[in-house]
Protein backbone atom coordinates (compact mmCIF):
# COMPACT_ATOMS: atom_id res chain seq x y z
CA UNK A 1 0.00 0.00 0.00
CA UNK A 2 1.21 3.47 -0.66
CA UNK A 3 1.44 6.20 1.94
CA UNK A 4 -1.63 8.06 0.67
CA UNK A 5 -3.84 4.97 1.02
CA UNK A 6 -2.58 4.34 4.54
CA UNK A 7 -3.34 7.95 5.53
CA UNK A 8 -6.86 7.70 4.07
CA UNK A 9 -7.51 4.45 5.92
CA UNK A 10 -6.19 5.92 9.17
CA UNK A 11 -8.42 8.96 8.71
CA UNK A 12 -11.46 6.80 7.99
CA UNK A 13 -10.77 4.64 11.05
CA UNK A 14 -10.42 7.76 13.21
CA UNK A 15 -13.74 9.17 11.98
CA UNK A 16 -15.47 5.82 12.50
CA UNK A 17 -14.06 5.55 16.04
CA UNK A 18 -15.21 9.08 16.86
CA UNK A 19 -18.71 8.44 15.53
CA UNK A 20 -19.05 5.15 17.39
CA UNK A 21 -17.87 6.80 20.61
CA UNK A 22 -20.55 9.46 20.23
CA UNK A 23 -23.23 6.86 19.60
CA UNK A 24 -22.03 4.51 22.35
CA UNK A 25 -21.74 7.20 25.03
CA UNK A 26 -24.93 7.05 27.09
CA UNK A 27 -26.67 10.39 27.50
CA UNK A 28 -27.18 11.55 31.07
CA UNK A 29 -30.91 11.84 31.82
CA UNK A 30 -32.37 15.33 31.85
CA UNK A 31 -35.21 16.64 34.02
CA UNK A 32 -37.93 15.36 31.67
CA UNK A 33 -36.26 11.95 31.30
CA UNK A 34 -36.12 11.51 35.07
CA UNK A 35 -39.71 12.66 35.61
CA UNK A 36 -40.95 10.46 32.76
CA UNK A 37 -39.27 7.41 34.23
CA UNK A 38 -41.04 7.79 37.60
CA UNK A 39 -44.73 6.88 37.78
CA UNK A 40 -45.19 9.30 40.72
CA UNK A 41 -44.74 12.16 38.25
CA UNK A 42 -47.16 11.03 35.53
CA UNK A 43 -49.54 13.95 36.15
CA UNK A 44 -46.65 16.42 36.09
CA UNK A 45 -45.32 14.93 32.86
CA UNK A 46 -48.79 15.09 31.27
CA UNK A 47 -49.09 18.73 32.33
CA UNK A 48 -45.62 19.64 31.02
CA UNK A 49 -46.52 18.00 27.72
CA UNK A 50 -49.92 19.74 27.48
CA UNK A 51 -48.23 23.08 28.21
CA UNK A 52 -45.65 22.55 25.46
CA UNK A 53 -42.76 22.81 27.93
CA UNK A 54 -41.04 19.48 27.22
CA UNK A 55 -38.39 20.96 24.91
CA UNK A 56 -37.73 23.79 27.36
CA UNK A 57 -37.18 21.41 30.29
CA UNK A 58 -35.00 19.20 28.08
CA UNK A 59 -32.91 22.29 27.25
CA UNK A 60 -29.48 23.17 28.57
CA UNK A 61 -30.69 24.85 31.77
CA UNK A 62 -29.65 24.59 34.42
CA UNK A 63 -33.05 24.54 36.11
CA UNK A 64 -34.28 23.70 39.57
CA UNK A 65 -37.70 22.07 39.48
CA UNK A 66 -39.90 21.71 42.54
CA UNK A 67 -41.80 18.67 41.28
CA UNK A 68 -45.22 17.85 42.75
CA UNK A 69 -46.17 14.18 42.89
CA UNK A 70 -49.41 12.69 41.59
CA UNK A 71 -50.70 12.78 45.19
CA UNK A 72 -50.00 16.52 45.34
CA UNK A 73 -52.04 17.09 42.17
CA UNK A 74 -54.80 14.80 43.49
CA UNK A 75 -55.07 16.96 46.63
CA UNK A 76 -56.13 19.99 44.55
CA UNK A 77 -59.86 20.76 44.47
CA UNK A 78 -61.80 18.36 42.27
CA UNK A 79 -61.61 19.26 38.57
CA UNK A 80 -58.61 21.61 38.91
CA UNK A 81 -56.14 19.41 37.03
CA UNK A 82 -58.67 18.49 34.34
CA UNK A 83 -59.47 22.19 33.77
CA UNK A 84 -55.80 23.17 33.60
CA UNK A 85 -55.14 20.47 31.00
CA UNK A 86 -57.79 21.84 28.61
CA UNK A 87 -56.27 23.53 25.54
CA UNK A 88 -58.11 26.78 26.27
CA UNK A 89 -56.35 26.97 29.67
CA UNK A 90 -52.82 26.43 28.35
CA UNK A 91 -51.63 29.90 29.42
CA UNK A 92 -52.78 29.30 33.00
CA UNK A 93 -51.15 25.85 33.00
CA UNK A 94 -47.87 27.38 31.82
CA UNK A 95 -48.04 29.93 34.65
CA UNK A 96 -48.59 27.19 37.24
CA UNK A 97 -45.81 24.96 35.90
CA UNK A 98 -43.21 27.71 35.44
CA UNK A 99 -43.95 28.80 39.02
CA UNK A 100 -42.33 25.48 40.01
CA UNK A 101 -39.08 26.27 38.16
CA UNK A 102 -36.16 28.38 39.35
CA UNK A 103 -33.26 29.30 37.07
CA UNK A 104 -29.98 27.65 38.03
CA UNK A 105 -29.16 24.42 39.83
CA UNK A 106 -30.06 24.97 43.48
CA UNK A 107 -29.24 22.02 45.70
CA UNK A 108 -30.37 21.49 49.28
CA UNK A 109 -26.98 22.55 50.65
CA UNK A 110 -27.63 26.01 49.13
CA UNK A 111 -30.89 26.19 51.09
CA UNK A 112 -30.00 24.60 54.44
CA UNK A 113 -30.48 26.95 57.38
CA UNK A 114 -31.65 29.86 55.20
CA UNK A 115 -34.87 31.71 54.46
CA UNK A 116 -35.20 33.52 51.17
CA UNK A 117 -37.54 34.60 48.42
CA UNK A 118 -36.48 33.26 45.04
CA UNK A 119 -37.69 34.40 41.61
CA UNK A 120 -39.30 31.68 39.52
CA UNK A 121 -39.27 31.38 35.74
CA UNK A 122 -42.95 32.43 35.88
CA UNK A 123 -41.90 35.81 37.32
CA UNK A 124 -43.23 35.67 40.87
CA UNK A 125 -41.21 34.56 43.87
CA UNK A 126 -41.50 31.52 46.09
CA UNK A 127 -40.57 31.64 49.77
CA UNK A 128 -38.01 29.01 50.72
CA UNK A 129 -37.41 28.10 54.34
CA UNK A 130 -34.50 25.73 54.83
CA UNK A 131 -34.26 25.94 58.61
CA UNK A 132 -36.03 22.66 59.43
CA UNK A 133 -35.95 20.56 56.28
CA UNK A 134 -36.91 22.59 53.22
CA UNK A 135 -40.28 24.19 52.61
CA UNK A 136 -41.31 26.03 49.45
CA UNK A 137 -44.25 28.25 50.29
CA UNK A 138 -46.44 25.75 52.19
CA UNK A 139 -45.07 22.67 50.45
CA UNK A 140 -42.44 20.41 51.99
CA UNK A 141 -39.55 18.97 50.00
CA UNK A 142 -39.87 15.22 50.52
CA UNK A 143 -36.92 14.17 48.35
CA UNK A 144 -34.11 16.58 47.54
CA UNK A 145 -31.30 16.74 45.05
CA UNK A 146 -32.30 14.41 42.24
CA UNK A 147 -29.53 15.40 39.86
CA UNK A 148 -30.22 15.70 36.13
CA UNK A 149 -27.93 16.62 33.26
CA UNK A 150 -29.61 20.04 33.07
CA UNK A 151 -30.40 20.80 36.69
CA UNK A 152 -31.90 19.40 39.85
CA UNK A 153 -35.30 18.14 40.96
CA UNK A 154 -36.75 18.48 44.45
CA UNK A 155 -39.92 16.45 45.07
CA UNK A 156 -42.65 18.41 46.87
CA UNK A 157 -45.88 17.35 48.53
CA UNK A 158 -48.15 20.20 47.35
CA UNK A 159 -48.72 21.96 44.04
CA UNK A 160 -47.47 25.56 44.13
CA UNK A 161 -50.08 28.02 42.87
CA UNK A 162 -49.07 31.52 41.81
CA UNK A 163 -51.02 34.47 43.16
Amino acid sequence: MNRRTILRLAGAVSVAALLSACVATPKEPDIVDIASSNEDFSTLVAAVSAAGLVDTLKGDGPFTVFAPTNAAFAALPKGTVENLLKPENKDQLIKVLTYHVVPGAVTSDHLAGKRMDVATVQGQTVHIDGRNGVKVNKSRVTTADIMASNGVIHVIDKVLLPK
